[in-house]
C-alpha cells in the first residue's frame, strides 16, 4: 500500500480558541496596543494554551499584557466569524472583569491606556463590535 501525503481526514480542522477581556478599570475599559502584527489597539487577550481554562488564560493574557489582576465578573459572548482575524480562523471567549493593581504594559503590548466609552479608537479585528455590544447591552453597569 502506497502512504499518502494528505492530511489525516479523520481529524478535524478546528478553529483557535482564545479569550479576549474586557476590563473596567478607573472609570474605563483597558486598551492595549499590540505589539505585533496587526499593530493597532485591542483589548488585552490571546490564545488559550492546550490544557488550560479560557477563565485561566484570560487570567494569564490580562497579567502579561497589563500587569493588573483581574476577577471575572462574567462570560460576555463568543465571537466565532471565521474572518474576525484575517491570519486564520480564531474563535474568542469574551469575558468582563474587574481589574486591580498598577496598570503597566508587558509581553506583546507596547502601550495601554484606560479608554472612555465616547473615546473608543479604531481596534483591530472586531473589538469595536465586541465594545460596542458590550456599552449597547442593557444593564451592562449592572455586572
Amino acid at each position: 500500500m502506497e502512504k499518502s501525503n494528505e492530511i489525516n481526514d479523520s481529524v478535524p480542522k478546528t478553529p483557535n480558541l482564545t479569550v479576549d477581556i474586557i476590563i473596567r478599570f478607573m472609570g474605563g475599559i483597558v486598551l492595549i496596543k499590540r505589539k505585533y502584527d496587526p499593530i493597532g489597539w485591542a483589548l488585552p487577550g490571546g490564545y488559550v494554551d492546550y490544557g488550560e481554562t479560557v477563565e485561566a488564560a484570560a487570567i494569564r493574557e490580562t497579567k502579561e499584557e497589563t500587569n493588573l489582576n483581574i476577577q471575572l465578573v462574567k462570560q460576555f459572548h463568543v465571537y466565532s466569524n471565521p474572518k474576525r482575524d484575517l491570519k486564520k480562523h480564531n474563535v474568542t471567549v469574551v469575558f468582563i472583569a474587574e481589574g486591580k493593581g498598577e496598570l503597566k504594559a508587558g509581553d506583546d503590548a507596547t502601550d495601554v491606556e484606560v479608554i472612555m466609552e465616547n473615546n473608543i479608537p479604531k481596534m483591530c479585528f472586531d473589538h469595536n463590535q465586541i465594545l460596542k455590544d458590550y456599552f449597547n447591552n442593557p444593564g451592562y453597569e449592572k455586572y
